[in-house]
């Protein structure tokens, strides 16, 4: 019984997944981003200088994505990248002017839409929600230390 209602809750976190994806993807595309060059550039906004692996490692993608979103950032004059001291081959990667507008723009939908769905709930549901997410995280954290 617990694996039949575990495979629900699974089916229904990827469905309600997907829907967010939808959405904050059809409003951030309002302001010409992606879902993923909105989360390089508020992601920046936290910390800038980084370099591509520590991106791609905070946003929990490979290198050559990061490479990729990094390279369009640039071209659109959202992002530069800036040569290590002792490194030519590596560089930290700096919001622009124009990058960190976008960014506040971008963190703006994204507050919007927690606070019209999310937002919404009561709030000891929310504070329930997140103790078993941190649970959900949990376990499967252990679940792939175990595949390892």
């Amino acid at each position: 019984m617990t694996q039949v209602i575990a495979e629900r809750v699974w089916f229904r976190l990827l469905r309600l997944d997907a829907r967010m994806r939808d959405s904050i993807a059809r409003r951030i595309k309002t302001i010409g981003l992606s879902i993923p060059q909105g989360d390089v550039l508020t992601t920046l906004t936290e910390r800038e200088g980084v370099s591509q692996q520590e991106l791609a490692q905070r946003l929990y993608v490979t290198k050559g994505n990061i490479s990729g979103l990094v390279d369009r950032l640039v071209s659109a004059g959202l992002v530069e990248r800036r040569s290590l001291d002792g490194d030519r081959r590596s560089h930290a990667i700096f919001l622009t002017p124009a990058g960190r507008t976008a960014a506040e723009k971008a963190m703006v939908i994204q507050k919007q839409f927690v606070a019209e769905t999310l937002g919404r709930m009561d709030i000891n549901q929310l504070q329930q929600l997140d103790l078993l997410l941190q649970a959900a995280r949990d376990s499967v954290r252990e679940g792939a230390d175990t595949q390892s």
